[in-house]
């Protein structure tokens, strides 16, 4: 049985890999703010086990008790590959650095960037020494690379979450049994993300009209779409540790 954790995946692109990965012989970990009843439906009917799990990522002191609680269900006897998918994020504030509040901006950094690094090093020391396939996404982003005017909280976040993975997978490389990890932009997604990017003021978003135009013109990315060549790339021969890649790229 393949144990996979994907966060943040009631929705938007986390439900879209979820989806892609029901099947039998996998057992879908679900970490998010609510349930997926569509996901719950189609995970019986293709006898794929399914557990949710209820956590808010901004509580990031939790992060240990979440990582205690999710083991529980993952019994080594019974695993052949452990996966853990790094999704779930926000992209509010959006504006100005000096007029995001600090608040947001922090509640940001804990969902996008620390959550993900406390989940990911809970992870290695629960699978330490299971001999195994162990894999971790940390679903990154263009912005990780590309500043844009009133993301300054959302590029930090994902240019640290690729510096992350970097440094973690120089950590594991030298290991017989290694958890490989990659940072993978998923192009643009058509989610609740880009309703609300839509939804932000030409001031606080000088970039709004592009994204616009782009849903406009149908050249979103389905979730579900997204979703397949990133569940293609978790189980590849191609999947290279400590790498960054955009999706779009290689599939």
């Amino acid at each position: 049985m393949n144990y996979i954790i994907i966060t943040g995946a009631s929705k938007g692109l986390g439900e879209g890999i979820a989806l892609e990965l029901l099947h039998e012989s996998h057992h879908l970990i679900c970490i998010s703010r609510s349930k997926s009843e569509k996901l719950e439906k189609l995970a019986a009917a293709k006898n794929c086990p399914i557990t949710f799990i209820s956590f808010d990522f901004a509580m990031t002191h939790d992060v240990p008790d979440l990582a205690s609680l999710i083991f529980e269900y993952i019994p080594l006897e019974r695993a052949s590959g452990v996966y853990l998918i790094n999704n779930a994020g926000v992209i509010n504030p959006v504006g100005r650095t000096e007029d995001c509040p600090a608040d947001e901006v922090e509640q940001h950094m804990r969902i996008n960037l620390i959550s993900p690094m406390l989940l990911t090093a809970a992870f290695i020391k629960y699978t330490n020494g299971w001999k195994m396939e162990k894999r971790i996404i940390n679903i990154s982003s263009g912005a990780a690379k590309n500043p844009y005017h009133g993301w300054s909280s959302y590029c930090t976040g994902k240019a640290g979450i690729d510096m992350f993975t970097q440094c973690v997978g120089t950590e594991q490389q030298d290991l017989d049994f290694p958890a490989e990890i990659m940072a993978v932009a998923p192009g643009i997604i058509d989610t609740e993300m880009q309703t609300t990017i839509r939804g932000t003021t030409e001031e606080q978003f000088i970039h709004r009209q592009k994204f616009v135009e782009l849903k406009e013109s149908g050249q979103l990315v389905p979730p579900q779409v997204a979703g397949k060549r990133l569940a293609k790339l978790l189980f590849s021969d191609e999947f290279s540790n400590g790498g960054i890649i955009d999706i779009r790229d290689t599939y």
